[in-house]
């Protein structure tokens, strides 16, 4: 196909470009709720690459746009990070953006501000080569995403009326297509007991060691989970990320507990089911089961929230959206990719497991870069997914089409 070829020859062309973009986002620390300087760097960027129009959300996402058609296809990348964490564990400056031997060093690079770089060299790609005109191309640098993934998007759909007929999340995916990953949610438990003196624990009732067995019963809850039913997803887990008790003193029994707990959710969980087999496996012990409620004033000064439930998504491999991915793929570097899942959770808890919007993934980078010191993403990469991305429009209106 030669617009295949064309495509290649524009990545290549600005590949050094792409890395560049990266480098710069990547030396501006944007941790959660505090983006404001990246995402006016994001839209210098957009702009002087002549996107159609580039704008701020009301929560503080960077919303670019190329392209009027009726048909809506939305890229998003996540700008925000986490934390340095241990600064001693990194070899270099966690915001160098260094770029030396094929790969770019730095917080952001494969979680994910790659892909939010790749997809502002699509959109120079497409703008020099033209779009389908049956398209308009969102191009999505959203914000919070590491403190409650999806809120960023639910703000988008709900609040401001945006909803694309097709999704793409660039989370890193090593290049591959993803199709699907398990949803998750957050649990807090408690428990209460009697006070009494330490000298004598007979006299009251240990909210410690009722919030010890409800432990030692998650333990048991996730070695017996069961997988989905095709097997895709693989079974939901549970794990007790924090346990506090307390008492009147250091020399009592304690009389409140609290367990919370990180549950992920396979197909067919929902968090109701979910409360209920932890409420089950707890038994007596356990006073309340709750889903706590997230709530954050981002740095455009609005606050928003949510229940901390994600919900579970996944999509037909035959679908006409995995299709069209595997078809640009394919026709771009002569061999389907592998189509899998992410183990983490991104964006499309909303999009999809939300508001069942088709959804795909590809994307710079590796998982299990995400969060770690000396993170850093392939050059390669972005250049690969520069061209997937502003191939995919092209190959998507064919599969349509038939």
């Amino acid at each position: 196909m030669d617009k295949a070829r064309d495509i290649l020859k524009k990545a290549k062309e600005y590949r050094r470009e792409t890395a560049e973009l990266l480098s710069e986002m990547v030396k501006i620390p944007s941790f959660s709720g505090k983006e404001e300087a990246v995402c006016k760097k994001i839209v210098e960027m957009c702009e002087s690459r002549g996107f159609d129009e580039v704008r701020i959300d009301g929560l503080g996402s960077v919303v670019a746009r190329i392209g009027s058609g009726l048909k809506i296809l939305a890229f998003d990348a996540h700008i925000d990070t986490v934390e340095v964490g241990d600064p001693d564990q990194w070899d270099l400056d966690p915001f160098s953006g260094l770029i030396k031997d094929g790969l770019v060093h730095g917080r952001g690079t494969s979680d994910q501000e790659g892909g939010a770089a790749s997809m502002i060299t699509a959109g120079k790609i497409l703008k020099d080569l033209g779009i389908p005109e049956e398209f308009t191309i969102y191009f999505t640098f959203t914000v919070m995403e590491e403190d409650c993934d999806g809120m960023c998007w639910k703000y988008l759909i709900e609040e401001e009326g945006l909803r694309p007929d097709y999704f793409v999340s660039t989370e890193p995916t090593s290049c591959r297509l993803y199709r699907g990953h398990r949803g998750r949610m957050e649990m807090l438990c408690t428990f209460k007991g009697v006070s009494s003196h330490g000298s004598a624990p007979e006299r009251g009732e240990s909210a410690a060691y009722k919030a010890a067995r409800a432990a030692l019963a998650m333990e048991r809850l996730n070695e017996e989970l069961e997988p989905d039913d095709d097997g895709f997803l693989g079974k939901g887990t549970i794990v007790v990320s924090r346990i506090e008790v307390s008492g009147p003193s250091q020399c009592a029994v304690p009389d409140v507990g609290m367990l919370y707990l990180d549950r992920r959710l396979t197909w067919g969980e929902t968090s109701e089911s979910a409360i209920n087999q932890v409420k089950e496996y707890m038994g007596d012990d356990v006073e309340s089961v709750t889903m706590p409620r997230y709530s954050k004033t981002g740095y455009r000064g609005t606050e928003y929230g949510q229940d901390l439930y994600f919900p579970t998504w996944k999509i037909p491999e035959d679908h006409p959206l995995v299709q069209a991915g595997v078809k640009a793929n394919t026709s771009l570097y002569g061999k389907p990719p592998v189509v899998d899942k992410w183990t983490f959770s991104t964006n499309a808890v909303a999009v999809c497991g939300a508001h069942n919007i088709s959804t795909i993934g590809f994307g710079p980078g590796d998982e299990d870069q995400a969060h770690s010191p000396n993170e850093v993403t392939r050059v390669d990469d972005l250049e690969i997914c520069s061209a997937f991305y502003a191939m995919l429009p092209y190959v998507l209106k064919e599969t349509l089409e038939k």
